[in-house]
């Protein structure tokens, strides 16, 4: 779903073309040589196309170096379609893991050491997820996937108790909410305005958790996506731009200056933080070059400055199709890459070492994309 516009103009095409696509049997297979760490594992939500209901999951498991496909549908196969259409969001908190599956208008929350099915929380067009003190946080668009200059419909955070499952509470913000990020007890919420082509929204939501009340908006740039805390105080905001005139960029927001305090000319498809370092997948499309701009980059956070923008050494990056998504292993290092490919069939992930050289790559579900590591400290991508 980072390409909401493209996505949903080439739906048709892509359901015209389900002839040409892999059936996906469950299957594990041996990538790797065991690794033993706190990091277990993680998951891989495959988000899967647009009014196909070919969401997955998949698992590696990090102490036998086994890889596991579509795993849910094994846990639960009495769920009717199986996860749903469109894999939007994956995070773990306390023992459940809970995937955002957008078109479905559900967030489904599983047993994170089996993946079996606890329940599941209707949330209409539901995008991105956040936990704190007991409760997840949940961004909405609230209303149809639709393109539309003139959309009325306004999005909102979902306020949900993780013991009854149940929304107990809503908070309106700006249109199209995406990413969302909690920091010293306040929501930051990036609006993206996507389906309001070419009106897009530039703001952040700021919410009061306790009053849980918006409080404040932020102009940033057009079309918001990520929202990211560092360890020093700063949100990392990814703007798409507007595919034209106005590229995809960076922006950092100190949260204590209540002010921006860079801008840098660094595309953003995906991104993930890990210690003092941002690394960045790019596959940014331009209608003006009819191209995309591909880079793997990582920024200083520190130096607030892009230090390169290649972090792959071995020159794999020449096979890979369609850059998507990105997250680093916190005790290794190692860095995974997913490639979408032509968004239809099976993707690849490509693990990397912190060296930049290639260690293993497998095949994934459609459109590989969220990360959701097992461990002491459960963490999400």
């Amino acid at each position: 779903m980072k390409k909401i516009i493209l996505a949903i103009f080439t739906l048709s095409v892509i359901i015209s073309c389900r002839h040409d696509d892999e059936i996906f049997i469950p299957e594990s297979l041996s990538v790797s040589t065991p690794e033993f760490t706190s990091i277990k594992g993680f998951y891989l939500l495959n988000e899967g196309n647009m009014g196909s209901n070919k969401s997955t999951l998949d698992y590696y498991d990090c102490t036998t170096g086994i890889y596991t496909r579509n795993i849910y549908g094994n846990a639960n196969p009495n769920v009717p379609k199986e996860m749903g259409d469109v894999g939007n969001d994956l995070a773990i908190y306390g023992n459940r893991l809970y995937a955002i599956i957008n078109c479905s208008n559900k967030v489904e929350v599983m047993d994170v050491a089996t993946t079996k099915r606890i329940g599941q929380i209707e949330i209409p067009n539901c995008r991105y997820i956040k936990f704190h003190k007991g409760y997840a946080y949940v961004t909405s668009y609230a209303g149809p996937v639709e393109i539309n200059p003139d959309y009325q419909q306004i999005g909102y955070v979902a306020k949900v108790d993780t013991t009854t499952l149940e929304v107990v509470d809503r908070c309106l913000v700006g249109f199209q909410p995406d990413g969302i990020e909690i920091v010293e007890d306040k929501i930051y919420v990036a609006n993206s305005g996507g389906y309001m082509v070419p009106n897009y929204e530039n703001t952040v939501s700021v919410i009061d958790i306790n009053t849980f009340e918006e409080t404040n908006r932020i102009g940033v740039a057009v079309n918001l996506h990520y929202v990211l805390a560092d360890r020093h105080g700063c949100l990392w905001i990814s703007s798409r731009g507007d595919y034209y005139e106005t590229p995809s960029r960076l922006y950092c927001y100190d949260v204590r200056k209540k002010r921006l305090v860079a801008a840098l000319d660094v595309p953003v498809s995906d991104m993930c933080i890990q210690g003092d370092s941002i690394y960045i997948v790019s596959a940014g499309w331009s209608h003006i070059s009819s191209s995309y701009n591909v880079t793997y980059a990582i920024v200083d956070v520190n130096l607030k400055e892009k230090i390169t923008d290649n972090f792959i050494s071995d020159g794999t990056d020449s096979k890979i199709k369609m850059p998507y998504s990105v997250a680093v292993n916190p005790i290794t290092k190692d860095i995974y890459i997913t490639d979408a490919k032509n968004y239809v069939n099976p993707g690849t992930l490509y693990c990397f070492g912190q060296d930049g050289v290639l260690k293993w790559n497998v095949r994934t579900g459609d459109i590989p994309a969220h990360f959701a590591f097992v461990g002491e400290q459960s963490i999400s991508n």
